[in-house]
């Protein structure tokens, strides 16, 4: 674009031979930005206008064709390129760049529960698995930043490009108003005296030649009439240039806004936050293992106690008993009359027996003796 409108001229110039290269010198370049209408002359460039104006010669069918010819020329190819600058232009890729970063962040932060709490809720590698998937997101993103930067410079170069075709824009609307004033002045001219001078004549005279000279020459002011009117044409379409160019300024400028917005802001805030989380990961899993070896000392100091207190009754138990229990020997003494009580039952019954057994053997013994004595009878 830049090279397309080095050729350009930053003044405006007027010359009744605008393809031939003869031109006045050039207007030195203003600062301001003046309002689109014929007050953004100066006195100098309408002092330039009047005096163009008598060079101009109505009787000049090629003069009268190519007048202002060079500036709407000139109009065309800055249109052309305007459009070319426009059309070369692809914004929507900074959109989808800055839509990227923001996706990234987003699949950054998706977990099984949201945030970056979610991420902390899990187990101790899950903080390596943080560290592993902020690496990838920050070579993604760092990728898509680089390419943002080399659109952001761009849009700084259209943006100084613009401000450029906005005076060459102004420049164009200046020559176009000075031929209009300086045409309009000298049609007037010429209506005013020649013109009518010449119809003035031919009614004096009745001759064919004065009524074709009078003819020819209103020929030749409507033909420029319709000149000037061409060229007001031209200079509304350099006035609605104005505003599109600043329209097209301001667009560039907010995308390059939003573009440093996204890297001085977005994605230093991001990472400060990621160093914020991964500081609270660790904090968090250097609390839970403190809690663990709390929870643990607390479990063992507990159960050391317990242990302590059984052992201690149990000692103090046994250091109050005596050689032998009074139960033992209770159960002892009590167990002996049993045993004793049962010997004296045994042998009251064995003699008991004895006796019975000796009655017995004695009514045998006499039961046999009867028995042989009848025998021997």
């Amino acid at each position: 674009m830049n090279e397309g409108l080095k050729d350009f001229q930053s003044g405006p110039t007027l010359t009744l031979d605008p393809f031939g290269g003869q031109a006045a010198a050039p207007e030195p370049e203003k600062k301001e930005e003046p309002a689109m209408d014929e007050n953004v002359l100066t006195p100098e460039e309408w002092q330039m206008a009047e005096q163009f104006a008598n060079q101009i010669d109505l009787s000049n069918s090629s003069m009268i064709l190519q007048y202002g010819a060079g500036t709407q020329k000139k109009m065309a190819d800055f249109s052309e390129s305007a459009l070319e600058n426009v059309r070369t232009k692809d914004l929507g890729e900074v959109g989808e760049l800055l839509s990227g970063v923001v996706q990234e962040l987003k699949n950054f932060d998706e977990e099984e529960e949201r945030g970056f709490l979610g991420i902390f809720k899990k187990q101790a590698n899950k903080i390596q698995n943080l560290k592993t998937k902020y690496t990838k997101a920050e070579a993604n993103i760092n990728q898509i930043i680089k390419a943002l930067e080399g659109h952001q410079v761009q849009l700084l170069k259209d943006i100084a490009i613009l401000d450029k075709m906005y005076e060459l824009n102004l420049t164009y609307f200046k020559e176009l108003s000075m031929y209009i004033l300086a045409g309009k002045k000298k049609l007037k001219e010429v209506e005013d005296s020649q013109l009518r001078e010449l119809i003035a004549k031919a009614q004096k005279s009745g001759l064919a030649e004065d009524a074709q000279a009078a003819k020819d020459l209103e020929s030749m002011c409507q033909r420029f009439e319709k000149k000037l009117h061409d060229l007001e044409l031209t200079r509304m379409v350099s006035i609605q240039t104005a505003p599109q160019i600043r329209m097209i300024q301001n667009n560039d400028t907010v995308m390059a806004e939003k573009i440093q917005s996204t890297i001085v802001n977005t994605i230093p805030l991001w990472k400060s936050q990621m160093v914020l989380a991964l500081g609270v990961a660790h904090s968090t899993q250097a609390a839970a293992a403190q809690r663990e070896v709390t929870d643990m000392t607390n479990e063992l100091l507990r159960k050391n106690a317990q242990t302590l207190k059984m052992a201690t009754l149990d000692t103090a138990r046994e250091s109050e008993r005596g050689i032998v229990d009074m139960e033992t020997l209770k159960a002892t003494n009590e167990s002996l009359i049993s045993t004793l009580d049962e010997v004296m039952q045994i042998q009251q019954e064995g003699r008991q027996k004895r006796q019975e057994a000796e009655a017995e053997m004695r009514r045998l013994e006499t039961e046999l003796k009867e028995k042989l004595l009848r025998i021997q009878r």
